[in-house]
């Protein structure tokens, strides 16, 4: 199962030391045709023997991928909001347009205590 194989691979990678690298051998996690046949099962989605096997390839290396970005050791790197450094412009929160929903809801055809009313569209 996905669930069993995502917790023992995060079991795996606690043994890692922190200063590991790219370098290091990386643990190989990888989903079985089983596996894909259980997730195009649960999203609903009908998978042919040739569309499993790519499925499989590339979400093998999504995680493949991702396994590399957890070797990196980011002990002392602070978490970024965004990955260009840079500072938001900000207006002063000021009113700049009246309140005109009296004269909006003059011409409308029907209104009842400051709401509109339409026509019922469902039964």
């Amino acid at each position: 199962m996905i669930t069993y194989r995502a917790r023992r691979f995060r079991q795996q990678t606690a043994l890692f030391p922190s200063g590991s690298t790219l370098s290091t051998p990386l643990l190989a996690m990888s989903l079985s045709p089983e596996d894909i046949s259980r997730i195009a099962l649960l999203s609903r989605i009908e998978l042919s023997p040739t569309e499993l096997e790519t499925t499989r390839d590339q979400l093998n290396g999504i995680l493949g991928f991702i396994e590399q970005l957890q070797a990196v050791d980011t002990t002392g790197i602070e978490p970024m909001a965004h990955a260009v450094d840079v500072v938001q412009r900000l207006r002063p929160d000021v009113v700049t347009e009246t309140d005109r929903r009296d004269d909006f809801q003059a011409v409308a055809p029907e209104t009842e205590a400051g709401l509109y009313l339409v026509p019922r569209v469902v039964e």
